[in-house]
């Protein structure tokens, strides 16, 4: 059974925003961004794939871009109308897949 999304208060996306790596708040103040740039094309497209699974497996999926080896990555939880529990999980688990890939 997948996780319940629970729309986040401002002190509880700062206290995220304290634990994760890069981070920061959309300029809409609804979501969760950060850009990730990889040693080349394979290494971002491999992250992207990982990120798929896990997002999937959550019923939580990002709004991305791929360029090359830059990841352009949003998490936000349009049902909840801003950030979520699931979005600071996503982010996390993005985190930890980039640091094991081919960072630049």
């Amino acid at each position: 059974m997948a996780l319940k999304a629970e729309k986040l208060n401002q002190d509880a996306i700062e206290k995220a925003l304290g634990t994760l790596d890069g981070w920061r708040t959309s300029d809409d103040h609804i979501g969760l961004e950060k850009t990730f740039q990889f040693s080349d094309f394979n290494a971002a497209f491999g992250f992207v794939a990982r990120v798929a699974l896990a997002a999937d497996k959550m019923d939580h999926h990002p709004e991305w871009s791929n360029v090359y080896n830059k990841v352009q990555m949003r998490w936000t939880t349009h049902s909840k109308g801003g950030i979520s529990n699931l979005d600071v999980i996503l982010a996390e688990k993005c985190d930890n897949f980039a640091k094991s890939t081919a960072l630049k």
